[in-house]
């Protein structure tokens, strides 16, 4: 049993890294080139404009559940709606290239589609549901996210423009990409590997087929994954074992919106900054913009015959054994500094 576990976590891992990597790389060439200032003057305003506008700027950007929130705050304190801040608080962390890439790798290429185009509807559901309600004064103090792992990764806008070469700044962006933001979802992600190969492990192929489906498992993939920290691209593996265990598409689809969307901390956060009539529109948004896209999602792969089982199959095999063990050995040699740190930090508060 053991062997097996390490086995599939490892099959896991490996198919997922070249990915990963390929993610990451957009990730940071997209933080390396976004210009200064750029979100504050394409989300000012109010109106629905503005909260489309922050669903489809957020969704590329390269930041966590937790490192959206100083980025989105800071706007909110720089003139965004409430509108605008929800819809970009929702879309950033529920995709992004790393996440659609490993997307790929485990789901196949309907659910690469399909998750980023729910992601962006859920965020604007939330943005116009928080734009209803009444504005909340904004209190002038420093805002520090309570789960980042690093002040730098934080940060909303692009990297300081020291170096303004070609060459230097995407060397920063890339640099950032597979330090701090890999640093940041480095735990998480490794935890999702473990879990989703305890999953396979432990239960057999279809065993939940019976009880996986449907508006009843969609809710309770609403309260497992609201109060959960969990980022995009760690939620991908597991979400894959939920497939392969029998749990339907769109239920797993339900766990990949809200988990990366919501945690506590983040909920309170928001709540003090925009109110709490609108953190409830946000939560709103979040939950039944996920109820639907897992609902119209089963409904697609039902009416289309949709095998997700042999799509994900099908992408298996595509990069060669070579490059799959060097991305997974890039991707653990770029996570031990943080590991290192927090085994020092403990010894040292021993």
């Amino acid at each position: 049993m053991g062997m097996t576990f390490l086995e599939n976590t490892l099959d896991l891992f490996l198919e997922a890294a070249p990915w990963l990597v390929l993610g990451l790389a957009f990730a940071g060439l997209i933080k390396a080139w976004l210009p200064e200032g750029a979100l504050s003057r394409w989300l000012g305003g109010k109106g629905l404009w503005p909260v489309v506008k922050a669903a489809f700027v957020g969704a590329p950007l390269p930041l966590c559940s937790c490192g959206v929130l100083p980025a989105a705050i800071g706007l909110k304190r720089e003139g965004a709606s409430n509108g605008a801040t929800a819809s970009f608080l929702v879309a950033t962390p529920e995709t992004g290239p790393d996440s659609i890439a490993v997307s790929y790798a485990l789901l196949g290429p309907f659910m690469a589609i399909i998750r980023p185009i729910a992601a962006v509807s859920s965020a604007i559901a939330a943005g116009v549901l928080a734009e209803l309600a009444p504005e909340k004064s904004a209190v002038q103090q420093s805002v520090s996210s309570p789960c980042c792992a690093s002040e730098k990764s934080c940060g909303g806008s692009a990297p300081s423009a020291v170096k303004t070469g070609i060459v230097s700044r995407t060397v920063d962006g890339l640099r950032y990409a597979f330090t701090d933001m890999l640093e940041d979802l480095a735990g998480w992600m490794f935890i999702g590997f473990l879990v989703a190969g305890a999953a396979v492990t432990l239960v057999p192929p279809g065993t939940l087929s019976e009880f996986g489906s449907g508006l009843p498992a969609m809710l309770v993939m609403l309260v497992v994954g609201v109060p959960l920290y969990v980022c995009a691209s760690a939620s991908t593996p597991i979400a894959a074992a939920m497939i392969l265990t029998g749990v339907s598409p769109g239920t797993a689809l339900v766990f990949l919106l809200v988990g990366p969307a919501t945690n506590f901390a983040g909920i309170a956060l928001i709540a003090k900054e925009m109110g709490v009539k609108a953190t409830a529109g946000y939560l709103a948004g979040v939950a039944g913009g996920a109820l639907v896209a897992g609902l119209l999602t089963d409904a697609a792969i039902a009416s289309f015959g949709i095998d997700i089982a042999a799509q994900a199959s099908s992408v298996h095999g595509l990069s060669p054994f070579w490059l799959e063990v060097l991305s997974a050995v890039l991707l653990v040699l770029f996570s031990l500094p943080k590991v290192v740190r927090e085994i020092s930090g403990r010894f040292s508060h021993a």
